[in-house]
């Protein structure tokens, strides 16, 4: 009987820790107490393992690839161009350095995120990732220090972390300049519909939202939470047209969604913008090319990528730290706003 080799699988069973843990022994990467480390090199020694040559320097090998996982459903995606816009900054500074973008689409099951960044990192096939929508209670950032992947975020984290995150100056300042921009043409009944709220920037703009209105002495008309859906917006519009208290201006977290809006309260008979007036946020291509032209929150989401891909590059070392500029938000005025009914 011929006995197989140990694996460093055994080595972690053995010393009771992941397998990713005895990699980082043997790498001498990432962060591993002294008990642990004891743990591993006594079992490795009673095992009589040793990683290989090869193994040792293909895992120090870079892959010249940069992950990202979006967990939405993939017709989610292709209804909205946000993430093409913001893979559009990424691949702008990866590409002249010869790195390539690997996106994976998980759909929403709780664990599929979770499982994609394993096999990201147990299969080497990134040098770091790109995070997004960063959420409430955000526990990706633990498990992407215990899998040893460099990691940025884009957006406003939920708590102080030391992984990096890039976003514009005033991130929100968007949302308080629509508001400004309705209660300047008398409007006093106001909506927002926003995305889920397990989201970071959910929260944070609609508390701007309601800042921005309480400066006027103004509370909401209503406040509605979607899923970022067009079939959410419709049924959105739904609420808010057919029930008490009708507004005469609704923010929407984003543009498809306030397209959808403003599809919907034209087939209930509401002219847009005569009876209600539409903000949406992105300053998506599709704004520009439905009728009237929709008002917006323009966001730079390319500079969003770009500056996410640098701080990512500059951390892998292949570049300076040198920061990229990124355009603040602003509103920018077209035609699905007017006057409240009434006020000319």
């Amino acid at each position: 009987m011929v006995s197989r080799k140990p694996t460093i699988t055994d080595v972690a069973a053995l010393a009771g820790v992941s397998v990713a843990a005895v990699s980082k022994v043997v790498n001498g990467k990432g962060s591993i107490s002294a008990a642990t480390r004891d743990r591993v090199l006594t079992a490795a020694s009673k095992l009589r393992w040793t990683p290989s040559a090869a193994a040792v320097a293909l895992r120090s090998a870079k892959t010249r690839a940069i992950g990202m996982v979006a967990k939405r459903s993939p017709d989610l995606l292709s209804a909205d161009p946000h993430f093409t816009l913001l893979i559009s900054g990424i691949e702008d500074e990866l590409s002249p350095l010869g790195y390539g973008l690997l996106l994976h689409i998980v759909g929403e099951e709780p664990t599929a995120e979770e499982a994609a960044y394993r096999r990201l990192a147990d299969e080497r096939r990134v040098d770091g990732v790109v995070l997004t929508e960063s959420r409430i209670g955000d526990t990706r950032f633990e498990l992407l220090r215990a899998l040893d992947l460099t990691a940025v975020l884009v957006g406003t984290p939920w708590r102080d972390d030391p992984v990096p995150s890039v976003q514009a100056t005033g991130p929100a300042d968007g949302i308080r300049a629509a508001v400004e921009h309705l209660v300047g043409h008398g409007h006093r009944h106001i909506a927002y519909v926003s995305g889920p709220e397990d989201r970071v920037h959910t929260l944070h703009r609609r508390r701007v939202f309601e800042d921005a209105l309480a400066a006027h002495g103004l509370t909401p008309s209503h406040s509605l939470v979607s899923d970022f859906t067009a079939a959410g917006a419709a049924h959105a519009i739904g609420t808010l047209l057919t029930g008490h208290r009708r507004p005469t201006a609704v923010l929407f977290a984003n543009d498809s969604m306030a397209v959808a809006g403003m599809s919907a309260a034209r087939r209930l008979g509401v002219d847009v913008p005569g009876e209600l007036s539409v903000i949406g946020h992105d300053d998506l291509p599709l704004g520009e090319l439905v009728h009237p032209r929709l008002t917006t929150v323009r966001q730079d989401l390319v500079g969003l990528g770009r500056a996410a891909a640098r701080v990512l590059l500059a951390a892998l070392g292949e570049v300076e730290g040198t920061p990229t500029d990124i355009r603040p938000p602003e509103l920018v005025v077209r035609e699905s706003t007017a006057p409240a009914p009434g006020r000319t």
